[in-house]
């Protein structure tokens, strides 16, 4: 799973005035602003996590807590989960097997550093899109994507075997372009992407 929050929030501040209010236009962020928000996210969410025993800390490191493995919802996401990661079958005839791929693309060796993007363990923050007042229209385009339902159904089809075939986005590190699945396959995990994400998508 990744998980990701995205966020429209004002390029400044506004002043308070006798008149109207002003608005006073931030400067752009540095990359060093970003690394030193994205290591406070981190902390933040670590120590939450914590706190709600889904994380233990341990002299100097956090792991998983296994306190709610022997739960139903546990016994039954977990499998999910790690499959969907994998891009393996769950359940049925062909569980444990590989999910049939598509490579049409090359390997990255790495990713390509970007400007105004952090990464640190597994977290990411990327704060390079930005839309000017007067553009309503990248305003608008904008909003639309940060909306956008967890699955695009233009990037789904059937192949002539009746089989389910997902486009992705972009293409994988390992080149992959394609899931190719069961009908059934293909519903058993989005539902169980559904239930991940709160019915919010990505």
């Amino acid at each position: 799973m990744n998980i990701r929050l995205h966020c429209l929030v004002l390029g400044g501040v506004y002043r308070h005035t006798e008149a109207e209010p002003v608005f006073v236009e931030a400067a752009s962020p540095s990359d060093q602003a970003v690394h030193a928000v994205l290591h406070k996210i981190i902390t933040r969410i670590l120590k939450l996590l914590t706190r709600r025993g889904v994380l233990i800390e341990e002299h100097g490191q956090t792991d998983t807590a296994d306190g709610d493995a022997s739960s139903d919802e546990a016994r039954t996401l977990r499998p999910l989960q790690v499959a969907a990661c994998t891009y393996r079958f769950a359940f049925g005839p062909r569980a444990g097997q590989k999910v049939l791929t598509a490579q049409n693309a090359m390997p990255r060796d790495a990713d390509i550093e970007q400007a105004l993007c952090g990464n640190s363990n597994g977290f990411s923050l990327y704060a390079a899109v930005r839309c000017e007042a007067g553009d309503r229209q990248g305003l608008e385009q904008l909003c639309h994507y940060i909306t956008r339902r967890s699955l695009v159904y233009e990037r789904v089809r059937c192949n002539a075997a009746g089989q389910v075939v997902l486009k992705l986005k972009t293409a994988r590190r390992d080149g992959i372009t394609q899931l190719v699945m069961s009908p059934l396959q293909f519903v058993r995990r989005h539902k169980r992407r559904k239930r991940s994400f709160g019915e919010h998508g990505e």
